[in-house]
């Protein structure tokens, strides 16, 4: 009998956490500088005082915890779980919502279950679920992007309508521009109200495209983030392809069966968090299951969930519900879906 010997399954090279950490953040980028362009410069505010968060809360953690607090800053996530929060977050959010959102992912979330590699859910996820049921305005209420007649607030602007307590509604009052509900929301809000998905794409905010304005070169750029963290086998193809898979399968039947009242693949692919959340938040390791049949499933099933909270729930997106309920079925996959042992067929 051939037997196929490799390497252990869990390490396949001596990789430190940190260049782990440095590449992803590096593969973000490109995505949040297109968010920076399309949005101003809210985006680019929001991740710093996310980060400047994120390395205070858990350096206090660790001090009280008496642990090494400068080996664990060195690992660099809590950086990438600050530019997570910092790019989900409306550009012009009030500064309180990312102060809240990153010392609860980085304290409750992360510290309080052990620190990096015991967390049971993804920190920056939870926490926008936190955010998004507490202030549901104000995480719905995204600046109008560029292209639609009004310009992008600027540096200074932006920080003082951040920090000055302005809230949504009123996020684009005293600067050239106005606020806005995303495609998304927009969408879903015209559905409900008994216009067709046609009708709903007329509307300026989707500026002529099925995906939304600006909305599909976000994407884009996640998405070539993400294809540079594959070739450089940073993270693995499973989870990615398992989601946009099962959001595509799903969102092409129900644009098949309905047209006049489900959105389109293409929408579904390109607007929201959908590859941000298929490369940079869905790919944690920690928190997804470990084989690579589990891994296919995993993604499968936040696809599939994303499709039908944006769908039939009550939120405009689902991303963050979505990882949530498949972080809480990980353990539950990896019971059922064993790798076998190396040095045996089938191992998965």
């Amino acid at each position: 009998m051939a037997f196929r010997i490799s390497s252990s399954p869990h390490v396949r090279k001596d990789t430190a956490t940190q260049a782990v950490m440095q590449k992803v953040i590096l593969a973000a980028l490109p995505g949040l500088a297109v968010q920076c362009y399309f949005f101003g410069w809210g985006s680019f505010i929001q991740v710093l005082l996310a980060i400047a968060v994120a390395l205070g809360a858990e350096a206090a953690v660790l001090k009280l915890r008496g642990r090494t607090i400068k080996e664990t800053l060195n690992d660099q996530s809590a950086i990438l779980t600050a530019l997570l929060i910092g790019v989900a977050l409306p550009p012009l959010a009030p500064w309180y919502l990312v102060v809240i959102g990153t010392i609860f992912a980085i304290v409750i979330v992360k510290q309080l279950y052990g620190g990096l590699g015991q967390n049971l859910f993804n920190p920056a996820m939870a926490a926008y679920v936190l955010l998004l049921v507490s202030f549901p305005v104000l995480m719905t209420t995204w600046a109008a992007p560029l292209g639609l007649g009004a310009d992008n607030a600027g540096f200074v602007d932006a920080l003082k309508v951040i920090f000055s307590g302005v809230g949504a509604p009123a996020f684009a009052l005293g600067i050239d521009g106005v606020s806005m509900a995303t495609p998304l929301d927009t969408l879903k809000t015209d559905l409900s109200m008994g216009l067709t998905a046609t009708e709903s794409l007329q509307k300026p905010i989707f500026g002529g495209s099925s995906t939304g304005e600006g909305w599909v070169w976000v994407n884009l750029a996640y998405l070539a983030g993400g294809i540079y963290l594959l070739a450089s086998k940073t993270i693995r193809w499973h989870i990615s392809t398992g989601l946009l898979g099962a959001l595509f399968v799903c969102s092409l039947v129900g644009f098949a069966l309905s047209p006049d009242t489900h959105a389109s693949p293409l929408f579904n692919l390109f607007s929201g968090a959908t590859m941000l959340a298929a490369f940079f938040i869905a790919t944690d390791p920690v928190t997804a299951a470990t084989s690579r049949r589990g891994r296919l499933l995993f993604g499968a099933l936040i696809g599939v969930l994303i499709y039908v909270i944006r769908t039939f729930g009550g939120y405009p997106d689902g991303v963050a519900f979505a990882v949530l309920l498949a972080n809480l079925c990980a353990p539950l996959i990896d019971y059922y879906i064993k790798p076998r042992a190396y040095g045996h067929r089938g191992h998965s």
